[in-house]
Formats: structure tokens, C-alpha cells, sequence
């Protein structure tokens, strides 16, 4: 699972709190709002918690400071090193959405930011049942990521950062697995979840699926 991305994570992570805070024109716009909304996603977990893809724990502090359980899983070992000295209250461990270590504890919340685009929709569909069948009755999966509203959406968003001049970011929304919002809330329900989406910025967006009875 997305092993293509970890050598850019391991090259990205010293610089990775600069970016998320807004130094980055060219990303900007991707993460405006990071602070807010990393905050918003950590007052709706419910402890214990499951975090994927923990980066540099910045998620991971806010709900460590509500004085809630969280595993992390990261992949990259420099995104680990740098989480692991930011937040040493935190367990993070070597994993991935799809491969992590097995937990002898309930899961109430399942939690994410700006990592899931990193799975294709076969991908996506498996670990969304894996965690359906983890989750306790109302348990909820709630990630940011970004996602388009249909195909002109994300045309629209490509062209604007091709005539910024922000090519890298152009050529990342062609070629990560980003989602459309119709395909993955049908995902989500065929799964047996009640699902929403509110967007946050021209980027991100806020999921939260809960599992019934």
C-alpha cells in the first residue's frame, strides 16, 4: 500500500511542519486552515483511537492532549523519528493503512489526515471493511483529505495551479489517488456506514462515517 510514497515522505519530513503551516505558496491553499481543522477532527474522536499515517503527530498531540488513547501507524521512518520526538506520550508504530500491528484493545475512533489519497479504490475498500469489522457499535472513521466534487472540479483546481506556476502541485492532483466525493460516499455506504462530508477548504475535506448496528 502506497510503498511508492514513503521515500518522498522520508525527503519531506524535515520540512513537512513548514509546509502544513502555509510557508509553501505553491500548498498554501491545500492546507489553509490546517491547525483548525486537525483540532476539529481531534475534538470528534472518541477514545481509544486508531491514527494512519501520523506524519509528524501533529494530529497526534491535540488528541493526546484531551487525554485520549491513540496508536499511531506511519510508514516513513523519518516521519516516525520526528513524531516520536515531538510526541513521546504517543505509541506510533511501522505500518500502513493496510499492514499494522495487531491491537488487543477496543477502537472507537479511526483517524486520518491527508493520507488516504494514497490508496487506490481497491485499496480503499478493503481497509474501510477491515475497519468496519474493528470498530465498536457506533464507532467512527473520520478523516480530512483532500477530495474533488466531480471531474470539472478537479480540472478547474489543476488548471488554476498550472497558471500559478505550481506545477508540482498540478502534477500531484493528476496522479495520487484522490476521490471523488459521489464514488467514495458510495464506498462508505455499501460498507454498511452512515457517511458526511463538509468541506473545509478548496482542498480538504471533513469525512465522518459511522458504523450501525
Amino acid at each position: 500500500m502506497g510503498v511508492e510514497f514513503v521515500d518522498l515522505f522520508n525527503e519531506w519530513a524535515s520540512s513537512y511542519d513548514d509546509t502544513v503551516s502555509g510557508s509553501d505558496p505553491e500548498y498554501k491553499e491545500v492546507f489553509e486552515g490546517y491547525d483548525k481543522m486537525l483540532q476539529e477532527l481531534a475534538d470528534l474522536s472518541v477514545s481509544p483511537v486508531l491514527e494512519f499515517g501520523v506524519g509528524t503527530a501533529n494530529l497526534t498531540k491535540k488528541i493526546i492532549a484531551q487525554n485520549k488513547v491513540v496508536v499511531g501507524i506511519e510508514p516513513s521512518e523519518e516521519m516516525r523519528r520526528i513524531a516520536n520526538l515531538k510526541c513521546p506520550e504517543a505509541a506510533i508504530y511501522a505500518g500502513d493503512f493496510i499492514h499494522f500491528p495487531a491491537l488487543e484493545m477496543p477502537i472507537r475512533s479511526v483517524v486520518s489526515s491527508f493520507a488516504f489519497h494514497h490508496l487506490n479504490d481497491q485499496e480503499k475498500r478493503l481497509v474501510l471493511k477491515e475497519y468496519y469489522d474493528k470498530l465498536e457499535i457506533d464507532g467512527e472513521i473520520i478523516f480530512i483529505d483532500t477530495l474533488f466534487r466531480n471531474e470539472a472540479y478537479k480540472n478547474k483546481l489543476i488548471q488554476e495551479a498550472e497558471q500559478k506556476g505550481f506545477l508540482n502541485l498540478a502534477q500531484d492532483l493528476q496522479t495520487e489517488y484522490y476521490s471523488y466525493q459521489d464514488d467514495l460516499e458510495q464506498m462508505f455506504l455499501q460498507l454498511g456506514f452512515e457517511v458526511s462530508f463538509k468541506q473545509i477548504n478548496k482542498f480538504a475535506w471533513l469525512i465522518q462515517a459511522k458504523k450501525g448496528e
